[in-house]
């Protein structure tokens, strides 16, 4: 085969024009520097941030900003919000950054739940983060198991529950309300326990657990007392602690309710001296804001303190005053909801993706060195594991820690008092009894003092 087969022939021109070819040799030039000049940029900003702004992840973020539960829960809302912008200056998840978008519960259960089905259905969230009482969260359940969708709780509760759509990062009844009973014991000598709680289903099962104990330890409930949800009219159920003069008040009473308990207790003459208060539901954050002057003395049980002594607590106290002000404190429920969303950003590195299932399953295996020490999922109740302490009110509104469990304690949700039959049966029962959550019916149980 000759070779000009092979290599046709190139037929140069019969003359060159010099201004033509220096022109095509500029363009070319041009072009690629233009092309060195972009993939430098791309290099250097990344090619998502150069050529498009990438997606935001949504997450919900349900609260009661009104109503009488709105003194506590907005202080979850600023802790949710100081990590989710704290992960966004750090280049976000996934290399998007977090949007949150915040739906006010307004106190009210089915609020509640028509906010969680406006995020997940209208605004396309990929989580929840939020509810404070126990009724909210009741509320709340079967829109996610509806969706499939997946709240994270991050308040201490009654436990009684396990619901694959929800991870609980708040104390389990073995974290919070039974150690503090039996320090109550111990401690304090208390043989004679008074009960009194606001009148929905955390109360309730709180002190059905608490009786329960109560009678193990061989020692005598005075009385078991509900307060109407919201209500501040409580001289008569000071006036029946007055008559009966118990060793110690265990309290699960709420919102401005509990404010009003530890005022009428004051001004009758009732002192920390005299007769303790446990409370399971008053922190940091609600003596800030009210004249705690009247708690002063007074107990509480809770898996974190802001005098608690660590590099990590020191830290998270300071980012949260250096955000909202000097004047703001932490408290259990502000660490929790903080945790919350640091366990979920984990699990969402871990998965690679916020699809929800992937997402869920990581979170099982997650752990933290938290503000009040080490927690971590369990992942065979999706509670987490925290450590316990009690703490006595100071003047300054913080807590002088009397009492630690030195360890992270594992989550129980289910006392071994009852079988768990038994316990889903007692909370069914309320359920059926008050035809939701709280009791609205305005009948209080038989002995209970009527309202002034």
């Amino acid at each position: 085969m000759r070779a000009a087969a092979l290599f046709p022939e190139v037929r140069m021109p019969l003359s060159i024009n010099s201004q033509d070819t220096h022109s095509r040799f500029l363009k070319r030039w041009w072009v690629v520097v233009g092309c060195g000049v972009t993939l430098s940029l791309v290099m250097w900003f990344g090619a998502g941030k150069f050529f498009l702004d990438p997606q935001p992840i949504l997450v919900g973020v349900l609260h009661s900003q009104t109503g009488p539960i709105a003194v506590s829960e907005q202080a979850m809302i600023d802790a949710e919000r100081l990590a989710f912008e704290e992960i966004n200056a750090a280049g976000g998840l996934l290399g998007r950054p977090i949007k949150w978008i915040v739906a006010d519960g307004a106190s009210d259960w089915p609020t509640f739940a028509r906010e969680a089905d406006r995020l997940i259905d209208e605004e396309d969230v990929t989580v929840l983060f939020g509810c404070w009482t126990s009724a909210s969260r009741k509320s709340v359940l079967p829109v996610l198991e509806k969706s499939d969708h997946l709240l994270i709780y991050p308040m201490a509760y009654e436990g009684l529950e396990s619901c694959p759509n929800v991870i609980y990062t708040g104390a389990a009844p073995n974290q919070q309300i039974t150690p503090a009973v039996q320090w109550c014991q111990s401690a304090l000598n208390a043989r004679r326990f008074f009960l009194i709680g606001s009148d929905y289903i955390w109360p309730h099962c709180v002190n059905a657990i608490i009786s329960d104990q109560l009678m193990g330890l061989g020692v005598e409930k005075v009385a078991e007392k509900y307060v109407p949800f919201g209500s501040t009219e409580l001289k008569s159920y000071v006036q029946e602690i007055v008559n009966t003069q118990p060793d110690v008040i265990l309290c699960s009473v709420v919102g401005d309710s509990a404010i009003a308990f530890f005022r009428e207790l004051r001004e009758s003459g009732i002192s920390p001296d005299d007769i303790p208060v446990i409370t399971f539901a008053t922190a940091e954050d609600e003596l800030r804001s009210t004249n705690h002057a009247d708690m002063v003395g007074h107990y509480a049980a809770w898996n974190y303190f802001q005098s608690i002594d660590s590099e990590e607590n020191r830290r998270f106290v300071s980012a949260f005053k250096k955000r909202y002000g000097a004047d703001r404190v932490t408290s259990d429920v502000i660490a929790a909801a903080y945790n919350s969303v640091y366990l979920w950003a984990n699990a969402v590195r871990e998965s690679g993706n916020t699809d929800v299932q992937q997402v869920r399953n990581a979170l099982r295996q997650q752990s933290l060195n938290a503000p009040e020490g080490i927690i971590a999922v369990d992942p065979s109740t999706q509670h987490t594991w925290r450590p316990v302490y009690i703490g006595r009110i100071k003047e300054d509104g913080q807590f002088n820690i009397v009492w630690s469990s030195n360890v992270s304690v594992r989550p129980v949700p289910y006392p071994i008092t009852r079988s768990k039959t038994s316990w889903d049966t007692f909370v069914r029962e309320l359920h059926r009894d008050w035809g939701g959550w709280a009791n609205t019916g305005k009948t209080q149980p038989e002995g209970t003092p009527e309202n002034d």
